[in-house]
C-alpha cells in the first residue's frame, strides 16, 4: 500500500467507524472521494488548523453535504480542534460533528451545507467575494487576498436547478479561483443515476465558460495534475472525477445501498482486510497523522501572509486598517451617529413616496457609509430601486464584458435562488454586506436560501418589494397573500414591513447592524403617506412596534396595522368618536425580542377590543387580538385590476376599519 493510498484510507476507516455507532449516515461519498481530499489537502489546500479565521485561507466546501464524514475526517486528521471523541459523536445531540455540516459546530467549516445545489452556490459567492475584495484592496507588489475556493459536488447537486444558476454566473463572472470536483460514480440513492440523469456534463459546464477536465478519481497523479491546470485557469474549473462510491468495501462498494446505510459490522471487517488497514477502530497510526498534520505548514503560511500584511499596512496604513475591520465584521465607528443623521433627515423631508423608493433614499444615505455594500437585483433593479448613488456595476449592464471587480453592484439576472445563495456566501467570505432584491413574489424561488441564512444565522439582507395586492394589474400571480407571513415563521429571521420613509430607513438600520441573523426587507409598489412622529416615537420604531398615534386614557380599542395599511389605519381613527390607539407593527420579530414590560405598554391586556389590518393572510395575528378581536385582510388569492380597485373589491379600506372599531369598541 503506498502512503497516499494509506493517508486517503484513514478517511475511510475514520468515516465508516464513526457512521457504524449512530447505524446512520452516508459513507459512499466520503470513502469515493477520499483521495481526491488527500491530494486537495497535502498537496495544494492553503488553510492553517491553529487559526480556522485566517482571513486569507483557501475556502473548502463539501456541497454534497450528506457526505460529511469527510471534512470532519479531514479537520481532525489536518489538526483542528476536533478530536477522536468529536468523531465517535457524530449525528449525537450537541456534538460538533451532525448529520450535515453545519456552520458554527466544527471549526473549519465555511458554511452550511445539506440542501443540494446550495453548497456550489455559496461556492460562487465565496469566489466573487475574493475577487471583489482583491480588486477593492490589492496594491501593485501588495496582494492581501489570494486564495482559492474548492468544492466538492455529487451528481444530487448538479441535478438541482440552482446549480444552473450557479455555474452560470460562475462563468460570466470568470472566477478563475473557483474549482470544482465533481463526484461522478453514477449512483444516487434510488440506484444508477442513467435512468434519470443523462446530462452531458461537461459539455454543459463548457457553454458555460468553465475549464473542465476528466480524471481517474482514484489516481493521485492525475488529480494533482488537474489541480495544477486548474489553478492557473482564468475561469472556473471543474474536474470530473470518475469515482466508485463505497471505495474500499468489497461487497458494498459500488451500489446505491452504500450511498446512505451504515456498512455494518461485518463489512467494515472485511473492508479493513480489504485496506489491509490494521489498527482498531478510531486509532490512525502516527505515521498517518505525521502524512495528515496541517499545523506547522499551516503557520507558516499564515506567517508569510502576516508579513505580507505587515508591508501592506506600513505602505497602505488607511486600507489595512479597512480591510481588518471589514474582515471582523464590525461597522464603523461613527455609524451609529452617522445613521441617527439620516434617521432625522428623513424625517424632516417628510415625503411621501412608495417604501420602494424610500429604501433608494435609505441606500442613498447608509451607502456612503458602508464601503462594504455589495448590491444587487434579480434582473429588477429599476423596479426593486436597489441601485442607489453609490453603486458601480460589477458586470455592465450595455453589452460590453469587461467587469469591474472594484465594484459593489451585481446583475444577477433572473436567478432568484441562485442571488440568494450567492449572498450567503458572500457573507461567510467576510469582508462585505450583500444585499439583493427581487419581487417578493419571487421569495418562493429562493425561499431555501433565506432558511439556510437564518439557520446559521449569518447577516444576509433580502429586499423585496411589489408586496400585496397593491402591485394592482400584473394579477395573483405576483400580488403576495401568504409570502408576509410564511416568512415570519422562519426562526431567527427579521421581516420588516414599513409604512413610510421613517420606518423604510430604521429597517435598514436594523438589518445593517445586527449581524446575527438575516433580514427581509419588504417595500411597497404604491405610494404611502408620511406618518408624524416625534423624537420618543421616531426611537420606538426600532422596536418592532409601537404606538403611532394614542389617546387620553385607557384606549376603547386597538388597532395594529403594517406597511400600506397603517395609513388607513390612522384614518379610521382620527374620524372615530372612539378612543382608538393604533399601534405600527413594521416588525413583529423585532417587537417579540422587546421587553415584557415594553410590549405590555404597547398591547395592554386590559384592552381587549384589538384589529390588525395587513393585506396579507390574516392567521399570524389573532395571537395579537385573539378571539374577541377581528383581523382584517386576504383569506384568497388577489385578482388582475387597479390597486384601489383591488383594495376595495377585497374589504381592506378605511371604511372597514372604521366599521370594526363601532363593531367591537
Amino acid at each position: 500500500m503506498s502512503n497516499r493510498s494509506q493517508l486517503a484510507n484513514a478517511i475511510r476507516v475514520l468515516t465508516m467507524d464513526a457512521i457504524q455507532i449512530p447505524n446512520s449516515g452516508h459513507p459512499g461519498a466520503p470513502m469515493g472521494m477520499a483521495d481526491i481530499a488527500e491530494v486537495l489537502y497535502n498537496d495544494f489546500m492553503k488553510h492553517n488548523p491553529t487559526n480556522p479565521d485566517w482571513a486569507d485561507r483557501d475556502r473548502f466546501i463539501m456541497s454534497n453535504g450528506h457526505g460529511s464524514m469527510l471534512p470532519y475526517s479531514v479537520l481532525h486528521l489536518t489538526g483542528y480542534d476536533l478530536s477522536i471523541d468529536d468523531l465517535k459523536s457524530f449525528r449525537k445531540l450537541h456534538s460538533k460533528t451532525p448529520g450535515h455540516p453545519e456552520y458554527g459546530y466544527a471549526p473549519g467549516i465555511e458554511t452550511t451545507t445539506g440542501p443540494l445545489g446550495q453548497g456550489l452556490t455559496n461556492a460562487v459567492g465565496f469566489a466573487l467575494a475574493e475577487k471583489v475584495m482583491g480588486a477593492q484592496f490589492n496594491e501593485d507588489g501588495h496582494k492581501i487576498v489570494d486564495h482559492n475556493t474548492y468544492v466538492f459536488l455529487g451528481d444530487g447537486c448538479l441535478m438541482e436547478g440552482i446549480s444552473q444558476e450557479a455555474i452560470s454566473l460562475a462563468g460570466s463572472f470568470g472566477l478563475g479561483k473557483l474549482i470544482c470536483f465533481y463526484d461522478d460514480n453514477n449512483i444516487s440513492i434510488d440506484g444508477n443515476v442513467d435512468g434519470w440523469f443523462i446530462d452531458n456534463t461537461p459539455k454543459r459546464f463548457k457553454a458555460c465558460n468553465w475549464q473542465v477536465q476528466s480524471v481517474d478519481g482514484h489516481n493521485p497523479k492525475e488529480i494533482k495534475k488537474a489541480i495544477k491546470k486548474a489553478k492557473k485557469s482564468k475561469k472556473p474549473s471543474l474536474i470530473c472525477c470518475k469515482t466508485v462510491i463505497g471505495k474500499g468495501a468489497p461487497n458494498k462498494g459500488g451500489g446505491h445501498h452504500v450511498h446512505g446505510e451504515a456498512l455494518g459490522h461485518d463489512e467494515i471487517a472485511a473492508t479493513r482486510e480489504h485496506l489491509g488497514w490494521d489498527s482498531a477502530p478510531f486509532e490512525i497510526p502516527d505515521a498517518v497523522y505525521a502524512g495528515w498534520d496541517a499545523k506547522e505548514a499551516g503557520s507558516a503560511a499564515e506567517a508569510t501572509w502576516n508579513d505580507k500584511f505587515a508591508a501592506y499596512e506600513a505602505a497602505f496604513p488607511e486600507k489595512a486598517a479597512e480591510f481588518t475591520r471589514r474582515m471582523a465584521g464590525e461597522l464603523p465607528a461613527d455609524f451609529e451617529a452617522n445613521a441617527q443623521k439620516v434617521i432625522a433627515d428623513t424625517n424632516a423631508a417628510a415625503e411621501s413616496p412608495a417604501t420602494r423608493v424610500a429604501s433608494k433614499g435609505a441606500l442613498n444615505g447608509f451607502a456612503p457609509l458602508l464601503p462594504e455594500f455589495l448590491g444587487g437585483s434579480a434582473d429588477l433593479s429599476p423596479s426593486n430601486n436597489t441601485f442607489n448613488n453609490q453603486s458601480v456595476r460589477i458586470n455592465d449592464d450595455h453589452g460590453s464584458k469587461k467587469m469591474d471587480f472594484a465594484g459593489n453592484y451585481i446583475s444577477y439576472g433572473v436567478r432568484e435562488f441562485g442571488m440568494s445563495a450567492i449572498m450567503n456566501g458572500v457573507t461567510l467570505h467576510g469582508g462585505l454586506m450583500p444585499y439583493g432584491a427581487t419581487f417578493l413574489m419571487f421569495s418562493e424561488y429562493a425561499r431555501n436560501s433565506l432558511r439556510m441564512a437564518a439557520l446559521m444565522k449569518i447577516r444576509t439582507l433580502f429586499v423585496y418589494t411589489h408586496d400585496s395586492i397593491g402591485l394592482g394589474e400584473d394579477g395573483p400571480t405576483h400580488q403576495c397573500v401568504e409570502q408576509i407571513p410564511t416568512l415570519r415563521m422562519i426562526p431567527n429571521m427579521a421581516v420588516w414591513r414599513p409604512c413610510d420613509t421613517v420606518e423604510t430607513v430604521v429597517a435598514w438600520k436594523d438589518a445593517i447592524q445586527n449581524d446575527k441573523r438575516p433580514s427581509t426587507l419588504i417595500f411597497s409598489r404604491q405610494n404611502l403617506p408620511f406618518q408624524t412622529r416625534d423624537e420618543a416615537t421616531i426611537a420606538n420604531v426600532a422596536k418592532g412596534g409601537y404606538i403611532l398615534k394614542d389617546t387620553d386614557g385607557t384606549p376603547d380599542v386597538i388597532v395594529i396595522a403594517t406597511g400600506s395599511e397603517v395609513h388607513l389605519a390612522m384614518e379610521a381613527a382620527e374620524a372615530s368618536d372612539k378612543k382608538v390607539r393604533v399601534v405600527s407593527m413594521p416588525s413583529v420579530e423585532v417587537f417579540e425580542a422587546q421587553e415584557d414590560e415594553y410590549k405590555a405598554s404597547v398591547l395592554p391586556a386590559a384592552v381587549t377590543a384589538r384589529i390588525a389590518v395587513e393585506a396579507a393572510i390574516m392567521d399570524g395575528w389573532w395571537k395579537y387580538v385573539g378571539t374577541n378581536g377581528k383581523v382584517i385582510g386576504m383569506t384568497t388569492f388577489g385578482e388582475s385590476a387597479p390597486a384601489p380597485e383591488l383594495f376595495k373589491h377585497f374589504g381592506i379600506t378605511t371604511e372597514a376599519v372604521s366599521k370594526a372599531i363601532n363593531d367591537i369598541a
